[in-house]
């Protein structure tokens, strides 16, 4: 079982930026920002979609640019469409369903609520907002999304509560810092949109130091908004995030990033029982240990293949540095099919290429987690490489197992088994070690067949179990980044996490329809999909069809929809 070389961890040490804003810059940004603050928290909302709809054409243009640079940056092998699917086709559609909110703001006052509401007996009610179109429904048939409301939060309230900053009377705006992340170049610009036109606020983002290679891109991408003066893009390490989180003119801020970082920030160590440092609002999205539970049945071959990709895609995407990526695999030990899912996920992680471990720390984290541990290891473990490592028969009773309580942030996925055969029974079980466990609250998967959905009994515990998950979002049968890159539902931590406790963070993004009230984003898909779907590890069709979806994202059009399907296809 091959371990990576010692030389290779000096690319744990801390990333340091290339390109640091001096201080005096940082100091005019700001001031520049602080003076559009009132007039842009007062711009109606037609003005605001117009700009947002500027920046769409030089989104579409940077496409390649964008794609190619992250894909040098992380060593992508050429083809590969990966960097397009993180980087601007989730932006590109952001910007389109957030200026489609706001001219319908405009129109009406406020977004539509989703395309469809029902209402719960507890009180709650699940709006749905994916698909957002009728291209949606053809190019992801089967798949929806819906926002599940908090207990009380029902139809009325939630349209009460629905884009609350475009009923307030003479805002005053204020300046947004945004500490972007360093893994998914499309994360910074998302959550500018988010403060921007969901909460009134102009946008200063700081780069992460490990992709600040975006950084450029962005500001061509959106320079509409920064010729208007609402957002600009700046440069540094910790200590610039730190002159800037302190900065008097900052109102508020995001931070994409670690939970260390953040307490660093509002608490100033690690003391947590006085009053915060921060005297300011901060949201956050702070990463998970991320559980995949797999329901016990007697699965057909294609399906246990397709779920084997499926997984292996939650692991291997990015280098599984996202925050999201699968990190603990759940199953009944006394499933039947076990040894025969297993046995199809390690033919499929062998012929998943190892990748650079570019992130900091990678090698230090997965030299802490792995050592002493039952391994088996894919692929080349050298050259800044780390190998895919499933870490085999993880108690899932020790609670405080470091694999629970820490993220991997490299390419770990640990084996963990609980329950009897009865799904039910495992459910249960399931959503009682997620949320009593596993640290975070970010997002969870669940893959069950279509059979055991059906039955009442099963389907009611499973509607359950998706109730009570202290998740931020739910997949049931999918990877949950999906809710991330459709950008319609919201996106972050459980909103049962605190300032004290914050697990993954406080606060939505994305969220286009401007929902308030929220509990939890669910998206759900079936078992099994054709054609093989572009975020799926190795699909070669994935580059062409890339292609198409920034086209029809830019101008969505029946026309163009027989193009995707074929490059889906062929």
């Amino acid at each position: 079982m091959a371990q990576p070389s010692s030389a290779a961890s000096t690319m744990s040490a801390p990333a340091q930026s290339a390109r640091d804003t001096p201080r005096a810059e940082l100091d005019a940004a700001i001031a520049a920002l602080k003076g559009k603050a009132v007039s842009f928290a007062r711009t109606s909302a037609a003005e605001k979609a117009a700009a947002l709809r500027a920046c769409m054409p030089k989104i579409a243009e940077t496409a390649p640019d964008w794609a190619a640079a992250g894909a040098r940056a992380k060593g992508l092998l050429d083809g590969d469409a990966e960097e397009w699917l993180a980087g601007p086709i989730p932006t590109l559609r952001g910007a389109r369903l957030v200026a489609d909110s706001l001219d319908a703001i405009a129109r009406t006052g406020r977004p539509p609520l989703g395309t469809g509401v029902r209402e719960r007996n507890d009180g709650r009610c699940e709006i749905d907002v994916f698909p957002t179109s009728n291209f949606d429904k053809v190019l992801f048939a089967g798949f929806r999304g819906y926002v599940l409301t908090k207990a009380g939060v029902g139809r009325a309230e939630a349209a009460k509560r629905q884009a609350s900053f475009y009923r307030r009377r003479d805002p005053e705006g204020g300046v947004s810092l945004i500490l972007g992340a360093g893994n998914v170049s499309s994360i910074p610009p998302m959550d500018a949109f988010t403060k921007m036109f969901t909460e009134g606020f102009v946008c200063l983002i700081k780069m992460n130091p490990v992709n600040e290679w975006a950084g450029p891109i962005i500001e061509r991408a959106l320079a509409p908004l920064i010729e208007r003066g609402w957002l600009r893009v700046v440069y540094g390490g910790a200590d610039v995030g730190r002159y800037l989180s302190e900065h008097a003119a900052i109102d508020d801020i995001h931070i994409t990033g670690s939970d260390k970082t953040h307490d660093l920030i509002v608490w100033g160590g690690g003391d947590k029982t006085g009053e915060p440092k921060l005297g300011k609002p901060i949201s956050s999205e702070l990463g998970n240990v991320s559980p995949v539970a797999i329901v016990p049945y007697t699965y057909a071959d294609d399906e246990l293949a397709f779920m084997a990709r499926n997984v292996a895609t939650m692991v291997t995407n990015n280098g599984s540095f996202n925050c999201n990526a699968a990190k603990i695999l759940i199953t009944s030990p006394h499933w039947a099919q076990r040894d025969a899912f297993y046995a199809e996920l390690r033919r499929v992680l062998a012929t998943v290429p190892s990748r650079n471990a570019y992130y900091p720390g990678a090698f230090d984290r997965y030299q802490a987690l792995t050592t002493g541990r039952k391994l088996e290891t894919f692929g080349e473990a050298s050259g800044g490489k780390l190998p895919w490592t499933l870490i085999r028969d993880v108690d899932g009773a020790a609670a405080g197992d470091p694999l629970f309580r820490t993220e991997p942030f490299c390419a770990i996925l640990s084996d963990v088994t609980l329950g009897s055969a009865d799904p039910v029974e495992f459910l249960d079980r399931v959503t009682r070690f997620c949320n009593d466990t596993l640290w975070g609250t970010l997002n969870a998967c669940i893959l069950i067949h279509p059979r055991l959905e059906k039955d009442p009994t099963v389907g009611a515990c499973l509607e359950r179990a998706i109730t009570e998950l202290r998740y931020g979002t739910v997949g049931i049968n999918h990877w949950p980044a999906i809710g991330y890159g459709v950008v319609s539902l919201p996106w972050g931590g459980h909103e049962s996490a605190t300032l004290r406790d914050v697990q993954s963070g406080l606060g939505w993004v994305h969220n286009t329809y401007m929902i308030e009230g929220i509990d939890k984003a669910v998206i759900r898909g079936p078992l099994k999909v054709f054609p093989t779907p572009p975020w799926f590890t190795g699909n070669r069709k994935a580059l062409k069809l890339a292609q198409k979806l920034i086209q029809l994202e830019l101008d969505p059009s029946w026309r163009r929809v027989p193009s995707v399907a074929l490059a889906a296809l062929w």
